[in-house]
């Protein structure tokens, strides 16, 4: 058989929420996944489509939006 999948997430947070739940987090040495890439905004709520969708053409298997 071959190698468990392990998908590709990039997560788009929001500096002031998410963003700071992942940094406490980091803090505490709590550990999640390595295949999950954090990109910090100022705020979620100006997240363009075409940032998603460039995510997933570039190999992301998913898409996480965080605020």
């Amino acid at each position: 058989m071959g190698e468990a999948f392990e998908p590709k997430v990039v997560a788009f947070c929001c500096h002031y929420c998410a963003y700071s739940a992942a940094d406490l987090a980091g803090s505490m040495r709590i550990e999640y996944s390595p295949n999950v890439r954090i990109v910090k905004l100022m705020c979620t709520g100006k997240v363009d489509t075409i940032h998603l969708l460039k995510a997933i053409e570039d190999g992301a298997d998913a898409v996480f939006v965080a605020g």
